[in-house]
């Protein structure tokens, strides 16, 4: 190691010795923030996606309201399963996703995993938040006659981004407290849906045919899919968990933690959907919801819950990609990530059919991220052991330089299985990437550097 990349590694490591408010590092995290209780908070108070809710309406008319409900939980259980493998290395050694593929793709090579986790949360940053802001401003013209979307979009965004900047310590706050006033809030609106639509529910979801085949199948991953991107960078949670979580145990936090909301949210959205032809939950909840008191609540609740969601979720990771690239601080590059949500024109997603557009979305970022989700647990379990070597890994003149050839092309194998089989890609995509990777590392010679 160069004495300068010696340095730099030393001055990231003593930066992140101290868990100051907002001063989030690439350095391996020595100081853990998160006990068992808050880190299933966390997750808890993260999982309320709206995303989920367009899931849910997308498979109305393809699953009866039996094969739906075990659809969104084999997905819950696959996501926790994949969580706590995939987050094994950020647990042990304290290093966020960035850091964590530098052995598998190179310094250089590991923008390409960072890029494809980023787009799809920059997206969702930006699709939520236009949820977020249309329930403060049904609330706001209820109350005070003040109707502005805009406003509220342009508003609730700085808002957002001003928590964000606040870094972990902002988010086990906000996530731990909010977590009781989510639970309580869905389970209303899940009563609310079922009092206000259950008779022409019951005849239509129970008794159709539905699919237990590939559109079955299909609808799992379409759950998964949501959380595909957060499979990829688990690393950057799991490294403020404290230590002394069996992996058993972390998967079932990770599983019970996604659950509850997955299946609230997406069997809100498949049953109003069904009942009412519209994906909109403003219009949704507008309509189910007689009562004006407990409509404002329940607005308030989908706002505040885009505000969990997306701290947790859609800014973390871009804002690592960026600090990683650019060499930026943390809080300049969450600040950048909440501009770049205004770029994503996030009133075109909730356009009547939005779900069916979603749904697309899902299965093609899912066959990006698929393959190297394989790609990084074959390397950290089977190239390298569950055994790392930190001083490479911040070493950028050391064999990890530039980019792992074996990574990309094991990628590109992944993408068009992945894409062959579009219903199920994530799933599809995994044998092949994993496999090509693991022949590239043991038998390309191009790719022995990155063996060490």
């Amino acid at each position: 190691m160069s004495a300068s990349t010696s340095a730099l590694a030393s001055e990231e490591r003593s930066a992140a010795g101290s868990k100051a408010l907002g001063a989030e590092s690439l350095a391996p995290q020595h100081t853990r923030i998160m006990g068992r209780g808050s880190y299933f908070l966390a997750w808890f108070g993260g999982c309320v996606s709206i995303g989920t809710f367009a899931m849910g309406s997308s498979v109305v008319g393809t699953l009866n309201l039996l094969q739906a409900t075990l659809a969104i939980a084999i997905g819950c259980f696959v996501i926790g399963i994949a969580l706590a493998i995939n987050g094994a290395a950020g647990y042990k050694y304290g290093i966020p996703f960035m850091v964590q593929a530098r052995s598998a793709f190179g310094f250089t090579g590991t923008r390409l995993p960072g890029l494809v986790r980023a787009v799809p949360a920059v997206v969702w940053y930006g699709f939520q938040s236009w949820i977020g802001a249309g329930a403060l401003n049904m609330v706001s013209a209820t109350l005070f006659g003040f109707d502005n979307l805009i406003f509220y979009f342009i508003t609730f965004q700085f808002l957002q981004i001003g928590l964000s900047v606040m870094g972990f310590q902002g988010i086990k706050w906000l996530e731990n407290i909010g977590s009781a006033f989510i639970l309580a809030s869905l389970v209303y609106m899940f009563y609310a849906t079922v009092q206000r639509y259950g008779d022409e529910l019951s005849a239509s979801l129970l008794t159709m045919e539905g699919s237990w085949g590939m559109p079955f199948w299909g609808a799992t991953m379409l759950f998964l899919g949501i959380y595909s991107t957060m499979m990829l960078n688990v690393s950057d949670y799991s490294r403020e968990h404290k230590k002394g979580t069996a992996q058993s145990l972390l998967t079932t936090i990770y599983a019970m933690s996604i659950l509850p909301c997955t299946l609230f949210m997406g069997l809100i959205g498949y049953m109003v959907s069904q009942a009412t032809g519209t994906a909109d939950p403003i219009q949704v909840f507008a309509n189910a919801v007689d009562n004006t008191p407990l409509l404002m609540t329940t607005l308030l609740f989908i706002a505040f819950a885009q505000v969990t969601t997306n701290v947790l979720n859609n800014v973390v990771p871009p804002t690592y990609v960026l600090m990683d690239i650019f060499k930026i601080k943390f809080s300049v590059a969450t600040v950048i990530v909440g501009l770049l949500a205004f770029a994503t024109f996030p009133w075109k997603l909730v356009q009547p059919g939005s779900a069916a557009g979603l749904q697309l979305f899902v299965q093609t970022y899912s066959a990006f991220l698929g393959p190297i989700f394989a790609i990084l647990v074959v390397d950290y379990y089977v190239i390298r052991r569950r055994t790392l070597d930190i001083n490479k890994l911040y070493d950028a003149t050391g064999p990890y330089q530039g980019v792992n050839l074996a990574a990309f092309i094991a990628t590109a194998v992944g993408i068009v299985a992945a894409l062959s089989f579009s219903a199920i890609s994530w799933y599809a995509s995994l044998i092949p990437a994993g496999v090509t990777y693991y022949l590239l590392m043991k038998y390309w010679a191009p790719c022995q550097r990155f063996s060490q």
